[in-house]
């Protein structure tokens, strides 16, 4: 390992912000997301006044280490954020939750100077992509020269650098093996193919195609960012403290429940809209706001939501707790059961949406455009998520039984 000598470390723009005020900026501006949907939508990705508006508002530097610049305002003031821009524009959120959460993860598992030249820039915009892709071939001084094309790269419009995985060639008689690997912004193109999708259209979701790229051997890591473990340290650990040494794997699929919530709490803010303007359609008439039923159906939803949101922000807590232990603590075991926290907000956020809000929203409110249709897409193509719609949805619940009680018979 390469150890560079101490440096001091980088100011951020605001030395002063604290995480109360970047969440309320959020918030500020979520409020303005609210009637540019459509337009990021027919765009496929949020426009680049918002994105100025996010980076002076600090929100790219907010899992960035301190020591290159960044706010290190941890994962729960991420959360926050991610959680308020979902609520403005469900593709917004996603794009930029994405984006930006991969300086958890380069913070975390990557050496000392690879991380000093990733994090030069102060901002950090990196979409990650866990299906293994393209091909890689020794370059004959330690790097690789990639090849291919990543698809479902969110965060890709703006993106400072891509994290992705392809796999190599391992021993004689071996299969192939995977390898991860970090590549700057100069090094890829985004093509133009999203927004074709049901929903999350605006999102920024392109494909990504690397064409004879050298990388160098420090900016990979043997193995899949799914699977690596933590339990013995990291060099995040290391360089920044423990919130750069827990797992990878579970936040990732934390964000998923962050998202869901943000994208319910849309959906409802547009229900209290129709409750306050809209009447009911059998007699008696008289303003929704006064219907028994209605009002059974809004508090059973924001009941629904308060609890996925209470859940989703509690495990993010624990997360952040487990990484003040020893390295050991942050077991696959534990893992396993934060990500499925996520799974469960998801559900409870879900049914919110799909079982409370739509169906009694009325007809013209779930026209195409409309906020609560919106969420409704959004939200149903969240499921077609492989982490949510695969691995939350079987493998993991079965992984967690097996790293608990030792691996099935037969």
């Amino acid at each position: 390992m390469t150890t560079l000598a101490p440096s001091a470390p980088a100011a951020p723009p605001e030395p002063g912000l604290t995480p109360d005020e970047v969440v309320a900026r959020a918030e500020a501006l979520a409020a303005t997301l609210v009637e540019r949907q459509a337009e990021t939508e027919r765009r496929g990705y949020y426009a680049e006044d918002t994105h100025e508006a996010f980076s002076r508002a600090g929100f790219y530097r907010i899992l960035v280490p301190r020591r290159y610049g960044g706010y290190e305002f941890g994962p729960e003031t991420f959360a926050k954020v991610a959680m308020a821009l979902a609520r403005g524009c469900p593709s917004t959120g996603w794009m930029y939750l994405f984006g930006a959460a991969h300086a958890l993860v380069a913070g975390t598992v990557f050496e000392e100077e690879v991380q000093a030249e990733l994090f030069a820039g102060g901002e950090f915009i990196c979409p990650a992509t866990v299906a293994p892709a393209g091909s890689a071939r020794p370059d004959g001084e330690g790097g690789w020269i990639l090849d291919g094309t990543w698809g479902y790269c969110s965060g890709s419009p703006y993106a400072t650098h891509f994290i992705g995985h392809t796999l190599v060639a391992a021993g004689e008689g071996q299969p192939p093996a995977p390898m991860l690997f970090v590549a700057p912004r100069e090094k890829f193109e985004r093509l133009e193919d999203w927004g074709a999708q049901l929903g999350l259209k605006g999102s920024g979701s392109h494909s990504i195609r690397i064409e004879g790229a050298r990388i160098p051997g420090r900016h990979t890591l043997g193995g899949h960012l799914s699977m690596m473990a933590v339990t013995e340290d990291t060099p995040g650990r290391r360089l920044h403290g423990p919130e750069y040494g827990g797992g990878p794997l579970s936040f990732m699929l934390l964000e998923l429940g962050v998202l869901a919530v943000g994208m319910a709490r849309g959906a409802l803010d547009a229900y209290d809209l129709l409750m306050r303007t809209r009447t009911t359609s059998f007699f008696p008439i008289v303003p929704r706001t006064e219907d028994a039923d209605f009002q059974a159906r809004y508090g059973e939803a924001a009941g629904r939501i308060a609890a996925a949101e209470a859940a989703v922000l509690h495990a993010v807590q624990q997360w952040q707790a487990l990484c003040g232990k020893e390295p050991a603590a942050f077991t696959r075991e534990e893992e396993l059961r934060l990500a499925l926290i996520g799974r469960e907000a998801v559900r409870l956020a879900w049914g919110a949406v799909e079982g409370q809000l739509f169906p009694t929203a009325g007809s013209s409110s779930v026209r195409a455009g409309e906020r609560v249709e919106r969420v409704w897409r959004d939200m149903s193509t969240l499921h077609s998520h492989a982490g949510n719609g695969v691995f939350l949805a079987s493998l993991a619940p079965r992984e967690l039984a097996q790293a608990h009680f030792g691996p099935a018979a037969g």
